[in-house]
């Protein structure tokens, strides 16, 4: 699975100077452990947010935790940075954007991501996902960048598990009402899970459209967003051992 928000985000916009009251500026300013502590679980009763992780099948053990960006190691970014490669790649190749792994790995480094690592009993990582709290066409929303996961963990209910964390965060960080992220067309199963999950195609997602000389623009990828309910999140599955 993948937002591929390259295809539609740019780095600038993430960079604008807001005034020092706005809600999202001051989330990102925030420390990882004061982030999960307002947003992710500030109440203890209705949050999704765990630490442990348990496979299902396996009973394999898992961990998982909140870092900025710049508390990961190099390790672990280039750890994710395959874990994209290994699952999206072709997606990638096949759209406008093509596959540019330093391009990716810069984008990747952006100061305002949020990562969300699941790692192993070994501490390498299987699978993450990656969000902002950020404004786009002037509407605050938290944008999934990324979430990827190992072929073992998909189907398990980790996906959705992950997607309750950023709908948590929006729900708990007014004046945010949306998850938004982008999604390739071609990602056919990615599609589907997001729209499992409530998402659906946002109005600002592009559209198919005539240029000079009757040449369409089709484009290969849909923002799609979900609206939030305060207070009524997506819950965790029955299956998964909530650990903390």
């Amino acid at each position: 699975m993948t937002s591929a928000h390259s295809a539609r985000i740019d780095q600038s916009r993430m960079k604008r100077r807001r005034a020092p009251t706005n809600p999202l500026e001051a989330a990102n300013r925030k420390t990882d452990d004061q982030f999960v502590a307002d947003y992710l679980r500030p109440n203890e009763e209705k949050s999704p947010w765990v630490t442990k992780w348990e496979h299902p099948k396996t009973g394999a053990a898992y961990t998982i935790g909140l870092f900025q960006t710049g508390k990961l190691s190099d390790a672990e970014l280039t750890a994710c940075l395959g874990l994209v490669e290994e699952t999206s790649r072709p997606d990638y190749e096949n759209s406008v954007v093509k596959w540019h792994p330093r391009k990716k790995r810069k984008e990747m480094e952006t100061p305002e991501l949020r990562y969300v690592l699941v790692k192993d009993e070994t501490g390498a990582i299987r699978g993450f996902t990656s969000l902002v709290p950020t404004y786009e066409d002037g509407e605050p929303v938290i944008y999934c960048y990324e979430v990827h996961l190992k072929k073992d963990l998909q189907g398990t209910g980790l996906g959705r598990l992950l997607m309750s964390f950023l709908v948590a965060v929006a729900e708990n960080l007014p004046p945010v009402e949306k998850v938004m992220l982008t999604c390739f067309l071609a990602n056919e199963r990615g599609l589907a899970f997001y729209k499992k999950l409530g998402f659906e195609e946002d109005e600002i997602s592009p559209q198919p459209r005539k240029l000079r000389f009757g040449k369409m623009f089709n484009p290969d990828y849909v923002i799609l967003s979900k609206t939030i309910a305060r207070g009524a999140g997506l819950e965790p599955q029955v299956v998964e051992k909530v650990e903390t």
